[in-house]
């Protein structure tokens, strides 16, 4: 079967996609461990709070990306599939 150049854009999205994903989650499982040996250490709640908030950005950019356009995660499944 032949591939139209729709199907190519749509795989190379999907890989610029799952490369972006890939980079939040590292990034944001390091924000939460550094956040975690912040706390350890006795940082300040203003420098533990801007780790959090960087975290929670980190993570709410990730849950738009899995998502998708759709808005559910079960349609960015269903694309993915």
């Amino acid at each position: 079967m032949r591939r139209g150049r729709n199907d190519l854009l749509d795989a190379d999205a999907r890989a610029l996609l799952d490369r972006e994903i890939d980079d939040l989650l590292l990034r944001v499982r390091g924000l939460a461990l550094v956040r975690d040996i912040l706390v350890e250490r006795g940082a300040s709640g203003v420098e533990i709070a801007e780790h959090g908030l960087e975290l929670e950005r980190g993570r709410a950019r990730l849950a738009e990306l899995i998502r998708g356009p759709g808005g559910t995660a079960a349609t960015a499944l269903d694309r993915a599939a």
